[in-house]
């Protein structure tokens, strides 16, 4: 199983998340960097793939509106393809941080 993490007190841009499922998952190199394109790659994907939001609060701070856009992006490719699965940790869940 692929596991992206999203960390919310490290990650502060669309790009940077971006980079983070492309390097994670290995998207193509035509990917574009964009919620459009990330639903569909998510979507297609074949693997099992768990994306773990942590701190939410803190990613949602960081990216605004943005990142009700990016959750949306994200809960509706779990709903559309059984190989994902979208997991929320908590600010206590921190010390549980998998290493890269």
């Amino acid at each position: 199983m692929k596991e992206v993490n999203l960390r919310g007190g490290e990650l502060c841009s669309m790009a940077e998340i971006h980079r983070a499922f492309a390097e994670t998952l290995r998207f193509p190199d035509w990917y574009g960097g964009n919620l459009d394109a990330l639903h569909d790659l998510l979507t297609a994907e074949s693997e099992e793939v768990r994306i773990v939001l942590w701190e939410e609060e803190l990613l949602r701070d960081a990216l605004g509106a943005r990142y009700r856009a990016l959750r949306r992006v994200l809960t509706d490719a779990a709903e559309e393809n059984e190989n994902i699965t979208l997991v929320l940790a908590d600010a206590k869940d921190v010390s549980r941080y998998p290493s890269h």
